[in-house]
């Protein structure tokens, strides 16, 4: 995140503070996700492991630390939904550490760019993490890739999706495709649901 998105970030906070701890949030899926995943407090037993491990990805191989905030919640939003099949695609950051810490079992595929995206054919994509807001048309093809091996179970997570003009674009055009259900708007993130059983609706939260 650059220079002026952390100045402006108290000012962002404030302006949506109204869109905190579900409150005016009727539906149960959506209620029970903004106070059990995304406002949960519990010191996770993993938290204090995965920040020494962080601190040697950092130094040995230079990874991108990110924020503190977004990979712990990462981190329970899969512990939440379990996915068999974890995709990351972007720049290589210590989030991977957190994913794959969540669900150790689950098939996990870090591409840096569709040369690097191999999926098996007739697997399905649990959860994917887009992880290049520099690179909206990257995300925008990996989506477009992806989005064709849901199931009602699955999860797209993208980073910074408010962080630009073209971000802004692209999260807005996702949040209208037809195969998305319910969209979660956390300014630093946007959360993709695709279970279409479920009234189709977007939230923006206060994260």
């Amino acid at each position: 995140m650059n220079l002026l998105l952390c100045i402006k970030r108290p000012f962002i906070w404030l302006s949506r503070f109204r869109y905190r701890c579900g409150y005016g949030v009727h539906s149960p899926f959506a209620f029970s996700l903004i106070t059990d995943v995304i406002y949960e407090k519990m010191p996770y037993y993993a938290y204090d492991s995965l920040k020494k491990e962080q601190k040697k990805l950092v130094r040995e191989r230079g990874y991108s630390k990110g924020s503190q905030k977004v990979n712990r919640f990462l981190f329970r939003l899969v512990n939440k939904v379990q996915p068999a099949t974890i995709v990351e695609v972007g720049r290589p950051s210590v989030t991977s550490l957190y994913l794959q810490s969540a669900k150790p079992s689950a098939e996990y595929l870090f591409a840096p760019d569709l040369s690097e995206l191999f999926l098996d054919t007739d697997v399905p994509v649990d959860f994917l993490y887009l992880n290049d807001y520099r690179n909206p048309e990257l995300l925008e093809e990996v989506f477009g890739i992806c989005a064709q091996r849901t199931t009602l179970k699955s999860v797209f997570v993208v980073h910074g999706i408010c962080y630009s003009k073209e971000m802004k674009a692209l999260w807005q055009r996702l949040q209208e495709d037809e195969r998305v259900g319910i969209t979660f708007d956390l300014y630093d993130l946007g959360l993709l649901f695709f279970d279409k059983t479920k009234i189709k609706q977007h939230y923006i939260v206060n994260f």
